[in-house]
């Protein structure tokens, strides 16, 4: 993979800063993160996190938590949300490519289906927050990390304090921030199929009040999957970021922090494989089987794991992102005033071969993409652990998206998708009908959004502590979206014309929504000794309402059904009884929480299965979705610089009441429009998941210590489509990963490995457009061996 000129400038960046903050540091710094290490054997560290807005002990937040610290991301190579996954049981992470990126957690939140690059009507459900800003577009969280201090994934809605759509739950990132204190980090990995990451970072002091921070990172991996037609290696990696920070301290009561960021992913991708073939209804002729015969077309391979594909069309990801935040802090005495101000942007451009085959079907699909959001925060929180304690503020967000969809078919379109005959004559269709046929559009979305809110702890006894919270947010949308067609044969036939206005037809609407909402929580926990507190609580999430922002579905006269243009907005009810203990002189930490949650109206992009020609996603409301289950965390300190842990989730999701859902591809192709799904599992929601993880810090000299890390992620089977096809289905899997090395004063070299017994699995799953009964997968990262080395000062 060839470095671009931007690719470049940041590499040059990163390498500035590892060769010229080393001087900077004092030679005597500890290694970072220290504390962490436990290695004393006095007890496992105290984790203070931000789920109430303030610095608490997360062993007395009556919430389930999942936290997961700098120095173990860093031990774990755990660069990316979809790694992050594998650490965090009740977090899922789907993502065919950048732009569609899905994240859940207890199995709700956003569902993406792969057939239309997304639906930017649809807001996410799960909070991503960096540095206390809400980022609005899952995309960005397919970036890789830079230079975290910790990420807190909150379970359950986080509506009160959290807000904007955090009806399932947040994850709340927070990067290392400047100190007065130099010191410099640098790292860097290499591996097989030419891996290579690049870390470095460097903090000190300006002047006696002011100092600054900066970081850059930089990963760069060969493709996985070869194209058998060009020899190319797709689906690579090429990530870049930069971050840029200063921290303003005049007094001991006021901090300005601000920061700058860039990230940006280019490579050739992404791809999906032959996974295998499913049969519906439709007639042998228009299925999978008979067209591919028909054109003397076998896959590459019909096993996934062979990793191979004959694409014919191009295939490109060019997406970044970036912003500009401040946060002021200024403690008046009894509280602290916050304000939090920032604004971003993301810009997202892709080819894709949308037929993922080597047959000139579908030659080129793309929608160039850009969104920029400004948000406004200001809060007041009590300092302090009295009796009473509180936290309030105002929120303002907006953004606005806009983006051009392009679609162009090629010259086996017709066969593919429409047949040999149409209209009521049966009148044939030449095989050029729809060769350059295609669509180019204009969208625009933009929300305006407004909150008050506030929370409020009440202690009647040392043990007792009472809280409750609400939120009232309103907000603004609008949205509009434009489509016209152009190219493939020009006919004056109205069978025809209509056939391939069938596939692809012009489009022209604008929809509003306004709507404001209540959401909050009540709490009450107990602390039956210093060790143990039990909490149970409620809590009522809200999203807003969603516009339709890929097209409408059609009806039998292949005219948009307009009545879907927006949704309803989304409700969540939620029950939670939790259990926190610290345990033998804090070294074994044991949580354990269980939930009941009911969504009314669930927002789910969803197939519409009576098309026979081209598959469309668009929004829905689901009438009511019921997930309830149990979460485990545990970590202990066996021994001094022994640490284990585990997590373990069980989830048990349906869709409570789905009278009119999609029909699976089995049924396609009968008389039934619509199937009921009532009662059937919730898609995208493994029933178990678990992780097991270890550090072992061994000295062996005065100044050096043997170090082995390695942990396991197991996911039990789940659906990996909305219709609950059996042909849809996604097999278990477990993956584990291995560090092993030697860290002295200063340094520290490891040898990694990632997927450490090559475990075969498929990351998601995709219907082929056109309803022929080809599905397609992602496979899992092949097996990779690496070395870092690591220095600090």
């Amino acid at each position: 993979m060839q470095f671009t000129q931007r690719r470049a400038v940041v590499l040059s960046v990163v390498g500035l800063i590892a060769a010229a903050l080393p001087a900077l540091a004092q030679a005597d710094e500890a290694a970072p993160d220290a504390a962490e290490r436990a290695s004393s054997g006095d007890g496992l560290p105290t984790i203070t996190v931000t789920a109430r807005r303030r610095e608490e002990d997360a062993q007395s937040v009556p919430a389930a938590i999942s936290v997961v610290g700098g120095a173990l991301l860093d031990r774990s190579y755990t660069v990316n949300t979809s790694l992050l996954s594998q650490l965090v049981p009740s977090l899922n992470y789907s993502s065919a490519n950048p732009r569609n990126t899905a994240f859940t957690i207890r199995g709700l939140g956003s569902s993406v289906v792969a057939v239309s690059q997304a639906n930017d009507g649809l807001e996410p459900g799960v909070g991503f927050y960096v540095d206390q800003v809400y980022h609005a577009r899952p995309a960005t969280a397919a970036f890789d990390f830079t230079d975290i201090e910790q990420i807190e994934v909150l379970r359950g809605p986080q509506g009160t304090l959290f807000g904007k759509n955090t009806t399932a739950g947040a994850i709340n990132i927070t990067t290392r921030a400047p100190t007065f204190i130099p010191e410099a980090r640098e790292e860097i990995s290499v591996g097989e199929n030419d891996f290579l990451q690049v870390k470095a970072s460097g903090s000190g002091p300006i002047t006696d009040t002011l100092a600054f921070r900066v970081s850059g990172l930089m990963t760069r991996r060969d493709g996985v999957i070869r194209n058998v037609r060009d020899g190319r290696d797709l689906n690579q990696i090429g990530n870049q970021a930069v971050r840029g920070q200063l921290l303003f301290t005049p007094s001991s009561n006021f901090s300005l922090r601000v920061s700058a960021d860039y990230a940006n992913f280019e490579s050739d991708c992404c791809t999906q494989v032959y996974l295998r073939v499913g049969q519906s209804l439709r007639s042998p002729s228009r299925q999978y089987p008979a067209l591919a015969a028909g054109q003397n077309y076998t896959p590459a391979s019909t096993n996934p794991y062979d990793r191979v594909t004959d694409i014919d069309a191009d295939l490109k990801v060019d997406t970044n992102e970036g912003g500009v935040s401040a946060i002021a802090d200024w403690n008046i005495g009894g509280a602290t005033l916050t304000s939090v101000t920032a604004w971003r942007f993301w810009n997202w451009d892709a080819e894709n071969d949308r037929d993922y085959t080597g047959l000139p079907i579908q030659m080129s699909q793309h929608i160039p993409s850009r969104q920029d959001q400004y948000s406004q925060e200001l809060r007041i929180a009590s300092n302090g652990d009295g009796a009473f304690s509180y936290v309030g503020g105002l929120y303002y967000f907006r953004q606005v998206i806009t983006g051009r969809p392009i679609s162009i078919y090629g010259p086996l379109a017709a066969y593919w998708l429409i047949g040999p005959t149409t209209g009521a004559n049966a009148t044939p269709v030449p095989g050029n009908l729809l060769d350059g046929y295609g669509t180019d559009g204009r969208t625009r979305f933009a929300t305006d959004s407004y909150a008050a809110f506030g929370e409020v702890n009440f202690k009647p006894t040392d043990r007792l502590t009472l809280t409750g919270g609400l939120r009232y947010t309103y907000e603004e949308k609008e949205g509009s979206y434009t489509s016209t067609v152009f190219g493939g044969l020009q006919t004056s036939s109205t069978a025809l014309n209509n056939a391939k206005l069938s596939v692809l037809r012009p489009q022209s609407y604008s929809a509003s929504d306004k709507d404001g909402s209540l959401s909050g929580r009540a709490n009450v926990s107990w602390q039956f000794t210093d060790q143990v507190m039990a909490y149970a609580s409620y809590a009522r999430g809200f999203k807003s309402g969603g516009i339709n922002m890929s097209g409408l579905p059609l009806d039998n006269q292949n005219n948009p059904v307009l009545s879907t243009a927006v949704i309803r907005p989304e409700k969540n009810t939620t029950y939670e009884v939790g259990l926190k203990s610290s345990l033998f002189d804090n070294r074994l930490v044991f949580n354990l929480a269980g939930y009941w949650t009911e969504v009314e109206d669930f927002q789910a992009t969803i197939v519409d299965s009576t098309q026979t020609v081209a598959l469309r996603g668009y929004l829905s409301n689901i009438p009511k979705v019921t997930v309830k289950g149990i979460e485990a965390d545990a970590t202990a300190l066996i021994l001094p610089g022994l640490t284990l842990r585990a997590s373990g989730s069980y989830a048990h999701g349906e869709y409570t009441d789905y009278p009119a859902g999609p029909c699976p591809l089995e049924l396609q192709g009968s008389a039934t429009t619509a199937c009921s799904l009532t009662g059937q599992r919730l898609s995208g929601l493994p029933r178990w998941a678990g992780t097991l993880g270890i550090d072992y810090e061994l000295p062996v000299s005065e100044s050096g210590s043997l170090i082995f890390h390695a942990d396991s992620s197991s996911r039990s089977g789940y659906y990996g489509d909305p219709s609950l096809s059996r042909y849809t289905w996604i097999k278990g899997y477990n993956v584990t990963n291995a560090v092993v090395g030697y860290r002295a004063d200063g340094w520290e070299v490891d040898i990694f490995a990632r997927n450490l017994f090559d475990s075969d699995y498929i990351q998601n799953l995709t219907v082929q457009a056109g309803n022929s009964g080809l599905i397609l997968g992602t496979p899992s990262d092949p097996q990779m061996f690496g070395v870092t080395f690591k220095a600090w000062q």
